[in-house]
């Protein structure tokens, strides 16, 4: 058995399976854990989406913002965009089955029996594992409940962006989808900071601004491996060992990246379309 993880794949459906041919994948013994984002600004959400549940125990799913974001718009708590090509998946015969399917999924995975995580984000430095986990459940619970949809209406927002100040069941799954979903810098008293896209350097504003990637404030990662997608503009390149980066921004042309879990090799395929 090999165990596979792959970046955001924003429904770059014909690139993920060039991947896995490359690799000879098979779901009846091998394993693939996708760090998020499976839908969204590629060609093909739908065809993604219908993939990766055909995996069955062989996926091992994390939720990404736009995944979430999807399931608001499927319970028109927001409207579709243009730019997202969803249209012929919130139009399938089977949208229904998929999208209560996606949320299942839950917004961490530990991989194999390892101390190693994936979220699509990463985790926040004011966490500890166990925060993570906890918080991780508290988001899943609420997906999976009848009353899904009322807390998918409660998650857009910036506000808490600091952990201490999340009070309320309402602040705390906030700043939970946030955190696990949308996080890349965060300001040095460690609140979360949302809008500063940029890979990290001298010469860049978020410098100027006293920004900090998340990992590098993390004191988890000292001791605990993590993995996560959702930066494309980091391109794979991470300051931190115990930290792997697999966003390389396939769906803006770039390529989809894939990490074989026991010997850490580097698989790719370069995108076969620019999406914009």
């Amino acid at each position: 058995m090999a165990i596979y993880l792959v970046g955001d794949i924003q429904g770059c459906y014909s690139e993920l399976k060039a991947l896995l041919n490359q690799v000879d994948f098979d779901k009846a013994k091998d394993q693939l854990y996708l760090a998020g984002d499976l839908v969204a600004r590629g060609p093909d959400s739908l065809a993604t989406l219908r993939f990766v549940k055909s995996l069955g125990h062989s996926a091992k799913v994390v939720l990404g913002n736009h995944d979430l974001h999807l399931l608001a718009v499927y319970a028109d708590i927001k409207k579709v965009k243009k730019q997202d090509k969803l249209e012929s998946l919130l139009c399938a015969d089977d949208v229904d089955e998929l999208m209560d399917w996606l949320a299942q999924q839950p917004l961490l995975q530990q991989i194999a029996d390892d101390n190693a995580y994936m979220s699509h984000a990463g985790i926040p430095p004011q966490w500890s594992l166990q925060q993570a986990i906890v918080q991780a459940d508290f988001v899943q619970q609420r997906l999976r409940s009848t009353d899904r949809n009322q807390w998918l209406s409660l998650m857009y927002g910036e506000q808490p962006n600091d952990w201490l100040q999340a009070i309320t069941e309402v602040e705390k799954f906030r700043f939970s989808v946030n955190a696990f979903t949308r996080m890349r810098y965060c300001f040095k008293n460690q609140q979360l900071e949302f809008v500063n896209k940029l890979s990290p350097s001298p010469s860049t504003s978020t410098q100027q601004a006293n920004l900090i990637p998340w990992y590098e404030l993390s004191t988890t990662v000292e001791s605990t491996i993590w993995v996560f997608g959702h930066w494309a503009a980091l391109m794979g390149h991470c300051s931190h060992p115990n930290v792997y980066a697999l966003d390389t921004g396939c769906v803006w042309g770039n390529h989809l990246t894939m990490l074989r879990w026991h010997d850490k090799k580097i698989f790719i395929e370069q995108a076969h379309q620019a999406n914009s």
